[in-house]
């Protein structure tokens, strides 16, 4: 995989995987449940986490607040076994298809998108 920098004039429709990491290193993650297509939740992936991911078959992330990379479920179980990874057109972003073992957020909500906002408070949504 090749690190590129800057946005190239012409449209991505190549089939070569070549993620374009931001300054920071890192690309968008957004999962999502492979039998609802429900969004779990959104995080971010360096080099190491997007290669840890697709060789293993379960996410991995990259931590911004412990800087560091992370399994997700690795403490609380609830991991999830990926069946899908898709990168966009300007291949910046990832979506991955998952089985999650588990609720996806920290919280013990299925999804870490279980609260709408409502005015100038938060609405708690059924998942």
């Amino acid at each position: 995989m090749q690190q590129s920098s800057g946005e190239d004039s012409a449209p991505d429709t190549t089939l070569e995987l070549r993620p374009k990491f931001d300054g920071a290193g890192l690309l968008t993650a957004v999962v999502v449940d492979k039998a609802t297509n429900d969004v779990l939740m959104v995080a971010h992936m360096n080099r190491e986490a997007l290669d840890a991911t697709l060789t293993s078959g379960f996410a991995h992330f990259y931590s911004r607040s412990r800087q560091k990379l992370w399994k997700k479920g690795e403490t609380s179980g609830n991991v999830l076994e990926v069946a899908e990874v898709r990168i966009d057109c300007d291949q910046d972003a990832v979506l991955v298809m998952a089985m999650p073992a588990g609720p996806a957020c920290h919280t013990g909500a299925v999804s870490c998108f279980y609260r709408r906002i409502d005015g100038k408070g938060l609405v708690r949504v059924k998942s």
